[in-house]
Parts: structure tokens; sequence; C-alpha cells
């Protein structure tokens, strides 16, 4: 899930990953395969696919896993019988959804794409119909307990990033670059002793939807039931779901 409370979402989401630990390893390594067939095997010179070893060494991949899947990627067996497919549309309160997929089977995405929307009181729209509302972007984000904030402004401007903001309201401080830019500031985090709890290209919506009470339960039901399908890769939003709701939610 990735909307605007992003490091709130993690959080509240912590338990619900770990126990689908073996689902988050064969999304990462389907991201891994495709990002090195498109743009190369080499990390430092593919962001998407440092982003994506970044990731999922997060969750702990072991290292053999990632380097079959890169090879895999880079012409190995298997990597040219799966695509990559966006879908779109809106969820509760006119929140803007795009599903990203990777599949070997388009037929049966879009039906269950289709099927998850309209169980999820959601409609599923054309291509291109929100995804205009939405910038790619390198995101970090950091524990704000546990860095210093200027140092990590000195050192993201210094590596070529675009914004650095302090979010109290969600215990973040977020830092966004280009995608171009995304290793450079990656690599100069690494160099300065600094993890972010987040390293990722994503999307980020130009404008957020405030949503509230059952549409809000309703729409984080929705987006859930996106992200449980098999050929879903990711799912982002931009919906404006406050602390107070989501503890509700999930109380």
């Amino acid at each position: 899930m990735a909307g605007h409370n992003k490091w709130s979402s993690i959080k509240h989401k912590k338990a619900a990953v770990d126990a689908k630990r073996g689902k988050i390893f064969t999304r990462y390594i389907r991201e891994i395969t495709i990002a090195a067939r498109s743009g190369g095997p080499d990390p430092d010179a593919n962001p998407r696919l440092r982003a994506a070893i970044t990731a999922a060494k997060g969750v702990n991949m072991p290292k053999d896993n990632i380097e079959r899947a890169i090879t895999r990627g880079a012409g190995g067996e298997g990597a040219d019988n799966i695509e990559e497919i966006r879908y779109e549309g809106y969820g509760q309160g006119g929140v803007a959804i795009i599903v990203d997929c990777v599949s070997d089977n388009r037929n049966r995405t879009v039906s269950d794409v289709r099927s998850a929307f309209n169980k999820g009181g959601g409609n599923m729209g054309e291509s291109g119909c929100v995804s205009w509302m939405f910038h790619q972007k390198g995101q970090f984000i950091f524990d704000r307990s546990e860095v210093d904030e200027e140092r990590i402004m000195d050192i993201a401007l210094e590596a070529g990033a675009d914004d650095v903001e302090d979010k109290p309201d969600e215990g973040c401080i977020q830092v966004l670059s280009s995608v171009a830019e995304f290793g450079h500031v990656q690599q100069a985090f690494e160099e300065a002793g600094i993890e972010p709890q987040v390293a990722e290209i994503t999307w980020i919506p130009e404008n957020t939807v405030p949503v509230e009470g059952e549409a809000a339960e309703k729409l984080l039901a929705l987006i859930e039931r996106l992200e449980e399908l098999d050929d879903v890769q990711n799912v982002y939003a931009n919906y404006d779901i406050s602390e107070e709701e989501l503890a509700r939610i999930e109380g």
C-alpha cells in the first residue's frame, strides 16, 4: 500500500508483511527480474534494480535468490514470458488507485483485478485515467527519532535529491529524488552510514484526498484485496487517512 500515510501504513502492516514473507519474496524476485531485463544487471547503472535489491535485502531475502533473479532477468531462462501491466481506477471517496502487475497471463490478471475492484466497491477505469495525478520518484524514509534532520538534508541535497520534508505527524523524514538520481542519493547515505527505513522508486501523488469513517475502512479493504492478488506487485493511491483513523480501523 502506498498512500499519503506511507510510514504509518508500514508500521501498521509490519506484522502482516512478516506473516506473508514467502509471498513478499516472490514479488521481489519478479521485480528484480524485470528490472534486470529492462535496465541491465548492474545495480550501479540501473536505479530500479538497485532499489529492488535494497528492498529484497530489507526483508532478509537470501543473496542467492537475488543473484538468480538478476541472472534470469539479464538473459537467463524464463524471463521473456512475463510482462508488466498497469491498471488504474478509483476507490471510495474518489481516491485514485494505480495497480502495477507482473504476469504471464494477461487475461487472468485483468479478470482478477477487475473482480477485486468490483467486490471492493471501487471502479476500474481506462488506462491513463489516474496515472497523470502521480509522479515517479525515488523515496527514502527515515525514523525521525533515530536521525538528525539537518544531516539528512545536507547529505541528500548534496547528492542531488529534490526535496527533504520533516513529517512529525507520521514520525518520519521523507527524502524525494528523481529516478535518475536515486542511486547517487542512496550511495551517499550508505557512505555516511545512515540506513533508511524505506528506499524505493515509487509513485507520489500530486494531491491527496482526505478519507475517514466507513469510506476509509472500505478503501483500505479494497487496497488490501488488490494487494493480495498473486500478480500484483504494488498498489499506489492518493488517500490521506489520519493516524487516529488508522489506529481505530486497526483496532
